[in-house]
């Protein structure tokens, strides 16, 4: 690792403050509202709102000023709006309101953001551990036979669903062996982690990201940049916690620690 390692991964620590920080990010989520068959209303929001053929739907009319992201014309009668796994998803606004329709095993919700948030207004920025470059490692991918998996893990908010992950990475930290189980998403390698530092130097768990292995699945665990999941910044996230063997021993001090507050 070299000097512009280090000043990559200072640029990287202040474009993660700025990313959770914005109007819209994860500090300003205030509310995941799931949502029923029969219409009904939601604290804060005109109209009532809906599940039905997977979708998210409301009954509006004009003077509730709910239009959709980047539109001036107000929404009015029976309004379907695509949740976030759909390649159409569509995002509604009310005010200063960011209102994110989003769908989790076939269940339908709607995302509240609001830059006016307690959380956001008293964010002071995150702690880090000191950049170390003996924290980024070799590391080799191995995938499954079967393509890949769902492991069922709890999340966030109390509820068991299904992780789906590709292989295994296996790397030395240390002296010691140690392996992860992680999922691929665009050629990149992704997992959930938890060490000796969890719910005392840093948040319960963090998320890392790896580049996307080569031919010969080698590829670099860099834990300077394990970062904290959504929910640390706001309750209403629905995180995956560690699967089985995604808890290290060892204690990680690299990457990112707490959300600090004024």
């Amino acid at each position: 690792m070299t000097d512009t390692a280090a000043e990559a991964w200072q640029r990287w620590t202040e474009s993660r403050s700025a990313a959770v920080s914005a109007p819209h990010g994860p500090l300003a989520l205030t509310g995941t509202h799931w949502l029923e068959s029969e219409p009904g209303k939601l604290p804060g929001l005109p109209g009532r709102w809906w599940a039905e053929d997977g979708l998210v739907c409301a009954e509006l009319v004009a003077v509730d000023g709910v239009r959709l992201e980047g539109g001036q014309q107000e929404l009015t009668g029976r309004v379907e709006l695509r949740p976030d796994t759909d390649p159409g998803a569509q995002i509604a606004v009310v005010d200063q309101l960011r209102l994110v329709p989003i769908e989790r095993e076939g269940e339908l919700a709607l995302r509240v953001f609001d830059p006016a948030a307690p959380a956001r207004t008293a964010f002071a920025g995150i702690s880090v551990y000191p950049y170390a470059p003996d924290w980024a490692v070799p590391a080799v991918f191995t995938p499954y036979e079967s393509g890949e998996r769902a492991v069922v893990v709890e999340n966030a908010d109390g509820r068991a669903r299904p992780l789906t992950v590709t292989g295994q990475i296996a790397f030395t930290l240390a002296g010691q062996p140690h392996t992860l189980t992680v999922s691929g998403s665009g050629g990149r390698l992704s997992g959930v982690i938890a060490d000796g530092t969890s719910g005392r130097g840093t948040y319960r768990f963090r998320f890392v990201t790896l580049p996307a292995p080569d031919a010969d699945g080698h590829t670099v665990l860099d834990l300077n940049r394990a970062f904290l999941p959504p929910c640390a910044f706001a309750d209403h996230f629905i995180c995956p916690f560690p699967p089985p063997g995604n808890r290290l021993s060892i204690a990680v001090e690299a990457g990112e620690r707490q959300v600090v507050t004024v």
